[in-house]
């Protein structure tokens, strides 16, 4: 049940590996425990995703697959899965991890406005910065650990659910 609703969503394999910024793997995409989803891949790309998907860089796809290849866990899935801090949610997600730095050292939440320069940028490495990276952080790494036992549990459940569906149809 999970690998069938997990495959629903997952990108084409053949149109990952046509991707320019993923030719820097070369020869380590054609692995093809990259492109298998079995409960060990499943859940480890989720938390490669996960993770990836709090920390406040750019490039956060290649990354995760930089991670996801050594590991050998789910390629697309661990790519697919930063896009869950897009346009849209980046905002609320980044604010929170500030907001989880903060408490985490103690410091004052401070006023901040966003600018596009190179100005801002450089002021708020000092500023919100530390509280920021350190929150996003501990953010990413609880959202992998909570994910890689929410995907190992709800697979486990999945597959006796599937046995006893079988069994029950093969004993009426």
């Amino acid at each position: 049940m999970a690998k069938k609703t997990i495959q629903r969503f997952l990108p084409d394999h053949n149109k990952i590996k046509q991707q320019k910024s993923l030719r820097i793997f070369g020869r380590f995409l054609h692995d093809a425990n990259l492109w298998h989803l079995n409960r060990r891949s499943a859940r480890g790309a989720f938390s490669v995703g996960l993770f990836f998907a709090f920390i406040p860089v750019p490039f956060q796809m290649i990354l995760a697959a930089a991670v996801a290849i050594p590991l050998r866990v789910n390629l697309p899935l661990s790519i697919a899965l930063v896009w869950i801090t897009n346009p849209l949610t980046m905002p609320p997600i980044f604010y929170f991890s500030y907001l989880v730095g903060t408490w985490i050292l103690g410091h004052q939440e401070q006023a901040f406005y966003f600018e596009a320069s190179w100005q801002w940028l450089s002021d708020s490495l000092t500023t919100i910065g530390p509280a920021f990276l350190v929150g996003s952080l501990v953010c990413g790494t609880v959202a992998a650990l909570i994910s890689f036992i929410v995907v190992d549990f709800l697979w486990c459940r999945g597959v006796k659910k599937a046995w006893q569906a079988r069994n029950s149809d093969h004993n009426s």
